[in-house]
């Protein structure tokens, strides 16, 4: 069945890690040679597969109550050999595999957005990097970055970056994330991101690898991108424009189109500051309402003929599913439930949290849901219950059919409301993590 073979990809991912150990070990020479009760890939797959419980309760989960337990020392021994790289290394080769599923032509939709994390520190344990302070008391918690690309027609993560608090760079972030996508033979890939993304040196960067993108703007009233360019006398449109990007004041360069100066201060990786070299960028700006006094643009290469202004609007409607993701991946999966103090197993926490949820998601859309008849609403499969489903039957004591996930989660359903909206509520930027014992039980 489906799941069977999805824990099997997830095996050889993890095998594969395992097998070079040594890589991703910080003491390579000696870190992972004498046997242990916690060896690389059931480490691995212990992180991957525990939940919100404390961690001498989850370990006692996953070693089925045998006395013989590893303890929660042992396990933070095992912890500190492995480099956070390594439940990357797991995340790229799983998601590598899952990727060779599907290949059908057409685009994808891929999302880009980020969450910050936080978590309880010690300075001998975390670097002024991470630390936040609440106001002028030195009193405080610790933040991290995630940046993450979503497919959002297969509700998975494709790859991710994670940066302490203070280093936070959306834009590198994300042009660091195109550069390494791997672009499918078959399809074409639509980054879409909002207003934080909207910058010439990732249209560059996108452009680079052959592929499109869908950014929101600042309006044309505000200042931003889309200033000083001239539009038509109406309040919606959809025009081309093609811009010609220089790094240096003289008048001697000849420039096709507008033509825009980039600052010392601001990023572009393919002109050099100070040269004449240009580059030249060609783009459609398309402004459409989204209420009767409010207007939103959008920045975009895609074709007109395919992408006309009503289906880009849908497009990046959809950017929505991966606010809805971080909030399952926080909330349900448990990515705010931390079990350590330490910057690179919080790290190794996160990895984890992203296997897990893609290979959740993986096994809910190969689920068919059996419709009911003469019912107010669709049904769909309860998430929080699919992930905890999916966690247990990571267990290597689970036998091959000992369990029938398809079943289980065809018997866990929940009507769809989509018609249901909500105010998003203006809360602050930092959330203070919760302390270990007082974790869910």
């Amino acid at each position: 069945m489906f799941h069977e073979k999805i824990k099997a990809l997830f095996s050889s991912a993890v095998d594969s890690v395992a097998s070079t150990i040594s890589k991703y070990s910080v003491h390579p020479d000696k870190d992972f040679t004498r046997q242990k009760k916690l060896p690389p890939d059931k480490l691995i797959t212990f992180l991957v597969s525990q939940g919100s419980s404390s961690t001498s309760e989850e370990l006692l989960e996953f070693f089925d109550l045998d006395a013989d337990a590893p303890s929660v020392s042992a396990l933070n021994q095992q912890r500190a050999k492995l480099k956070p790289e390594a439940m990357e290394a797991v995340f790229h080769h799983f998601h590598s595999s899952l990727s060779s599923l599907e290949g059908a032509d057409g685009y994808e939709s891929i999302a880009a957005d980020g969450s910050t994390f936080s978590f309880f520190s010690k300075p001998t344990f975390a670097s002024p990097d991470y630390f936040v302070s609440e106001g002028h008391s030195a009193k405080g918690f610790y933040s991290l970055h995630l940046n993450a690309l979503y497919n959002l027609d297969k509700h998975i993560y494709t790859d991710a970056l994670i940066q302490p608090i203070h280093n936070k760079d959306e834009y590198r972030a994300f042009a660091t994330l195109v550069d390494r996508h791997q672009t499918s033979p078959w399809k074409k890939t639509i980054f879409i991101g909002d207003r934080g993304y909207c910058s010439y040196n990732n249209m560059a960067h996108v452009l680079k690898k052959g592929q499109f993108f869908l950014f929101r703007a600042k309006d044309i009233h505000s200042k931003g991108l889309l200033s000083g360019f001239d539009f038509p006398d109406k309040e919606s449109f959809d025009i081309r424009v093609r811009v010609t990007l220089v790094r240096s004041q003289s008048k001697k360069i000849a420039v096709e189109g507008y033509r825009r100066f980039v600052d010392k201060a601001t990023s572009f990786d393919f002109i050099e500051y100070g040269t004449r070299d240009t580059y030249q960028l060609t783009f459609r700006i398309v402004r459409f309402p989204i209420s009767e006094s409010t207007y939103e643009c959008l920045v975009t290469n895609l074709p007109e003929e395919e992408f006309p202004p009503k289906r880009l609007k849908e497009l990046y409607f959809s950017r929505w599913g991966v606010e809805s993701s971080f909030r399952k991946l926080k909330y349900t999966i448990g990515l705010i439930n931390f079990h350590s103090y330490k910057p690179d197993f919080v790290k190794q926490e996160i990895w984890a949290k992203l296997i897990v949820y893609n290979l959740t998601e993986s096994i809910i859309n190969h689920t068919a849901v059996v419709h009911q008849k003469k019912t107010k609403h669709d049904y769909k499969i309860h998430f929080g219950t699919a992930a905890h489903i999916c966690r247990v039957f990571l267990r290597p004591s689970v036998k091959e059919g000992s369990i029938n996930v398809t079943a289980l989660l065809q018997r866990r359903l929940i009507p769809i409301r989509n018609e249901r909206q909500y105010h998003r509520l203006k809360t602050a930027h930092f959330r203070r993590p919760r302390y270990l014992i007082y974790r869910a039980a």
